[in-house]
């Protein structure tokens, strides 16, 4: 079965068809189908091609899932001996991928 590592985000995925995916939220509605074209390895059964550091002509066609919130994670600002203390939380989006189809050329 091909497999594929590409970036976005800032985060590179290790990926095989039929996948599913948690990345950094995208700009796209769900149901849209998106391409990663910023691939940087593809392997199946037999060859292996390594990108330096991208491959052309490689892209990584994939269905958005759904889009979301991660849990709520809790940073605390504190200053000694002054009485100043500030908790805040912060929930990072996301978006669920499925992957469709990884095309080579």
């Amino acid at each position: 079965m091909p497999s594929a590592v590409f970036t976005t985000g800032g985060k590179q995925y290790y990926v095989s068809e039929g996948d599913t995916v948690s990345i950094e939220r995208l700009p796209a509605a769900e149901g849209q189908v998106v391409s990663f074209t910023d691939v940087l390895l593809t392997a199946d059964d037999q060859t292996c091609a390594v990108g330096t550091p991208l491959l052309k002509g490689v892209v990584v066609e994939a269905k958005i899932v759904k889009h979301g919130l991660m849990p709520k994670l809790f940073g605390v600002k504190m200053k000694a001996k002054k009485r100043y203390r500030r908790l805040f939380g912060h929930r990072q989006p996301y978006t669920t991928i499925s992957v469709e189809k990884i095309k080579t050329s």
